[in-house]
């Protein structure tokens, strides 16, 4: 398999709710490439301690900073990557007051296999996970890879496709519960996000399915590109169905828009509410 079908970057802002979003996100993606139900609760552990320290010690309080999550299946192992922009690794003995697991580093060290912390003060800091698995995939990792200084909602880098399908499907089902989004409204968005995602790498620019995801008042508010030209009325026609149906009408706004950064990018955005 190619970089481009491997990687996986989640963005999100470093506050307690966007846990289960990050859980769910890896979850759906270390299950795509061949993990057992067992190793994806370690590696959901593994995850939600090294998420909870950024989120309790990263950023002063009232701070909105980004939590960064990368995934990148290697020959022998899933390497998986938090990142915070705060004020370095903090250490401390556990407040029994505090909402984190309390166990910390050394469960960590129990549940992978192998870890490493880099960071300092002013730098924020990293924590790099290995948990090792059959594949036989040999990708590098995402492509695009790019910065986020500052984060309000949700952002996926991801490449087209079933891994995205999987994926983009556990991240839009914990944001509409979040939203307080009915059973079958739930529905309606993971169906439209396995239109966006079941569409060909060439209508991205890059090849990887970017999306920013606003979430909050029952509604969801998603973001899709950069897009090649015309690659939005193309997921738009993807949205169409045999008999005159259309998922179209599952979502209440669609948007086309151009920006300028360097060259012209397309995006296209979905509203849809409860």
């Amino acid at each position: 398999m190619s970089s481009q079908t491997q990687g996986l970057k989640l963005t999100v802002a470093a506050v307690p709710e966007n846990l289960a979003v990050v859980r769910q996100g890896i979850a759906g993606f270390a299950e795509a490439v061949g993990f057992d139900e067992n190793a994806i609760s370690n590696l959901m552990t593994i995850i939600t301690e090294a998420c909870m320290n950024a989120v309790v010690h990263a950023y002063p309080d009232g701070e909105r900073g980004p939590i960064e999550v990368t995934a990148v299946p290697r020959a022998e192992d899933l390497e998986v990557t938090v990142r915070d922009r705060g004020g370095g690794f903090q250490p401390r003995p556990a407040d029994p007051q505090e909402d984190s697991l309390r166990i910390g580093l050394p469960l960590i060290a129990a549940l992978s296999d192998g870890f490493e912390i880099t960071g300092g003060p002013g730098h924020g800091t990293e924590v790099k996970m290995r948990v090792n698995y059959e594949s036989s995939g040999n990708g590098d990792g995402p492509a695009g890879v790019r910065e986020a200084p500052q984060t309000v909602g949700t952002r996926m880098w991801i490449a087209p496709g079933e891994l995205a399908r999987t994926v983009l499907s556990r991240v839009i089902s914990a944001l509409a519960t979040r939203a307080d989004f009915s059973i079958d409204r739930l529905s309606d968005t993971v169906l439209i996000g396995d239109a966006v995602s079941a569409h060909d790498a060439a209508y991205f620019r890059g090849g990887t399915v970017g999306l920013e995801i606003l979430d909050g008042d029952g509604r969801l508010d998603v973001r899709i590109g950069p897009l090649v030209a015309g690659g939005s009325e193309r997921i738009i026609e993807g949205l169409e169905l045999p008999g005159g149906a259309s998922l179209r009408k599952l979502a209440t706004d669609l948007e086309v828009s151009h920006e300028r950064d360097d060259g012209e990018q397309e995006y296209l955005r979905v509203v849809i509410e409860r």
